[in-house]
């Protein structure tokens, strides 16, 4: 017998070189994670950081690079059932700053960029075979259970 292999077809965006530390973005990111793209776009909306915009931004990129694919290919895309797969925030260049100091010196500081890459796949047959979280089959009536642990005994206190 022949497996086979259902692979997930992933589409991405990214945003280079923004200028926020990867740390804050990812407090954005991790918001997402795993979301169907309609909720992640209502929770990114409401988000009080000043990320969400270009995160909103890189995600409706993503979905826009899914529907432009799905036609260019001729794939059987459905947008209203994609979700975020993978969202993360990478360390870019940082800028070298000088900040004047007392006395006539000066302390060096820098300002971090970031990388955020996005990507949407489509939640179907393909994903629940290659995904973990998915509930597994029950096992069939009769069958045993395997080795069951036995309980370990607690030790008494030795008086002394």
């Amino acid at each position: 017998m022949a497996k086979t292999e259902a692979k997930i077809r992933e589409f991405r965006a990214e945003a280079k070189f923004q200028r926020t530390s990867p740390q804050k973005a990812k407090l954005v990111l991790d918001m997402i994670k795993g979301l169907r793209v309609e909720q992640a776009i209502h929770s990114i909306h409401f988000s009080t950081k000043r990320m969400a915009p270009v995160v909103e931004k890189v995600l409706q990129s993503a979905i826009a690079n899914a529907a432009y694919v799905s036609d260019e290919q001729g794939l059987d895309v459905d947008v209203d059932n994609l979700y975020v797969h993978t969202a993360i925030a990478n360390e870019g260049p940082r800028m070298k700053r000088i900040r004047p100091a007392p006395m006539g010196r000066a302390f060096r500081y820098q300002r971090r960029l970031c990388h955020i890459i996005v990507s949407v796949a489509e939640k179907g047959k393909a994903a629940e075979a290659l995904d973990p979280s998915a509930p597994k089959t029950v096992r069939a009536a009769g069958k045993p259970a395997g080795k069951k642990k036995k309980p370990v005994a607690k030790k008494k206190a030795v008086k002394a």
